[in-house]
């Protein structure tokens, strides 16, 4: 009997759980579940009999170490930052581990102890780093494979509301963690290479530096450069590569307005605003806005942001959050990311009859028989419902094959990883495609 350990039951656990609790009536798997807060999970789960579960703080050094040595393989969806202390204690008890999280620094000073104790850690094997990888690497090796030369690649991912449950004028609603929406792009500036010049996009302009991409049957969407770029020339083996650039998809119109929030200072989670409980939404906005004694805050920020008096669409999705409305914040020395956090929930929280969508799309140029050619792969999937939404499968299901893939000895070479070798992105793919993830290709002529 094998047991697996998950550290975490967020809004992005429902697959994972799901195959794991189908895989152990199978393969007599038994899974402990432990949160915080255990309430997110169905109740269906709760009862099952391959599952237990535990509340549990992943700094209660003795209660984790305890649960780690009783498992056979470890699963951490906590936060990115709370991954390494896991970590070490997998590679102390000689346990495996997969997490969806990017690999830290601090993760990949651990490659030589795990080596060493024949510990497995697969990192990045989520949607976005996960399947990106997974599909990149496959049209990657076959291009390579019949002997052509990569040109470029270019990749993009967004977690977007699903057109039919598209209601509101930012084409917007948080799939994810709402935090990392608020926060993204504050990681220093954006680098990638295009057409063989470096690019560096500091934060106060990345959302005005935007790609137009089309993709086919779901229109037009805006691209956005994500984190650096560049090291995944050496990650997919693509050193001396032109252009190389990984993004973010948006609906069109959004980043123009979202960098009003930039500007404005109103995404900063760097101080805390001692009155904001009694403040007030449209006092929230006036505090980043010059003084004047009789200009409204509509009028101030429509000369501070430099808005044309044309740009109605633009303002009228700020005004739609209330922004300017007098409703009393509530929340206690917040910063002022958690304020905008707050005003957002309230208008971007999925309903009960809403779906959630993935888009992902890649970019190939390549030389064949003298001539450049493009090639795209596209995927678009849609959530079943607010449990088994499309974040939930393309983060879970990748998570859930790799797991077992490690526990039947498919993947067993030890040591920190990411998921780019064909061993691992072949199967995975193709079991993908029996959950409805799977890309279409085209040749662009």
């Amino acid at each position: 009997m094998k047991h697996i350990l998950l550290i975490g039951a967020g809004r992005s656990t429902a697959s994972l759980i799901d195959y794991l609790i189908k895989q152990s009536e199978q393969a007599n798997w038994q899974l402990k579940i432990v949160d915080q807060n255990l309430s997110q999970v169905a109740e269906e789960v709760k009862q099952h009999p391959a599952v237990s579960m535990e509340k549990f703080d992943v700094n209660h050094e003795e209660q984790r170490k305890k649960l780690i040595q009783e498992a056979d393989l470890v699963i951490s969806m906590l936060p990115a930052h709370m991954h390494i202390e896991v970590a070490k204690d997998c590679i102390t008890y000689k346990k495996h581990m997969v997490t969806a999280s990017y690999i830290s620094k601090e993760m990949k000073a651990l490659e030589a102890e795990a080596e060493k104790a024949g510990v497995i850690i697969l990192n990045e094997i989520g949607v976005d780093p996960g399947i990106d990888h997974l599909s990149a690497m496959k049209v990657i090796d076959e291009i390579k494979e019949a002997g052509n030369k990569i040109e470029g690649f270019e990749s993009f991912t967004g977690g977007l509301v699903a057109p039919e449950s598209d209601n509101n004028p930012w084409g917007y609603k948080f799939t994810w963690n709402p935090r990392n929406v608020v926060l993204a792009g504050q990681g220093g500036a954006v680098k990638f290479i295009q057409e063989g010049t470096y690019k560096y996009i500091p934060y106060h302009k990345l959302f005005r530096r935007t790609e137009l991409i089309d993709i086919e049957d779901y229109g037009k969407f805006e691209g956005i450069a994500n984190r650096d770029s560049l090291k995944y020339r050496s990650v997919y083996d693509l050193e001396d590569i032109k252009t190389m650039y990984r993004g973010t998809l948006r609906r069109p119109g959004y980043c123009r307005a979202w960098d009003a929030f930039v500007q404005l200072g109103a995404t900063d989670d760097s101080y805390i605003l001692p009155n904001s409980k009694d403040m007030t939404f449209r006092e929230f906005i006036n505090l980043f806005l010059p003084y004047n004694p009789t200009d409204s805050v509509e009028l101030k920020l429509r000369h501070y942001l430099n808005y044309a008096h044309d740009e109605i669409e633009l303002f009228e999705k700020l005004a739609w959050l209330d922004l300017f409305e007098d409703i009393k914040i509530g929340i206690e020395n917040a910063t002022p990311a958690q304020v905008l956090q707050h005003i957002l929930e309230r208008k971007w929280t999925l309903s009960n009859e809403d779906k959630d969508m993935i888009v992902m799309w890649h970019k190939f140029n390549y030389w064949q028989d003298g001539d450049l050619r493009e090639k795209h792969a596209s995927m678009v999937i849609k959530g079943r419902d607010t449990r088994h939404t499309a974040m939930a499968m393309t983060v879970g299901y990748p998570v859930a094959i790799a797991t077992k893939m490690i526990l039947n000895g498919v993947i067993k070479t030890p040591g920190v990883h990411i998921p780019i070798q064909k061993e691992i992105y072949e199967p995975i793919l193709k079991e993908l495609e029996d959950y409805g993830v799977a890309f279409k290709e085209t040749e662009i002529t």
